[in-house]
């Protein structure tokens, strides 16, 4: 998934960034309403790279390895 910020003009979405894919490409759009001011925000997204970052050098865990990590720190 990647976020893309976009802004309202007459009525259609255009992109604050260029967007490289084919010509008539479909693509869904999901409006998220939420009440995170800029800063807020902008950490979020901040972590989020870093996260993909993360999983991307292999950093990341399966499910089941992280709950068998979880109950083990919870004893």
């Amino acid at each position: 998934m990647r976020v893309l910020k976009a802004h309202v003009r007459g009525g259609r979405l255009e992109l604050d960034e260029p967007l490289d894919l084919p010509e008539g490409s479909e693509i869904r759009v999901a409006l998220v309403e939420d009440e995170l001011d800029d800063d807020e925000r902008t950490a979020l997204e901040a972590s989020l790279e870093e996260s993909e970052r993360e999983l991307d050098a292999g950093l990341g865990m399966s499910l089941e390895q992280f709950w068998a990590e979880f109950r083990a720190n919870r004893r």
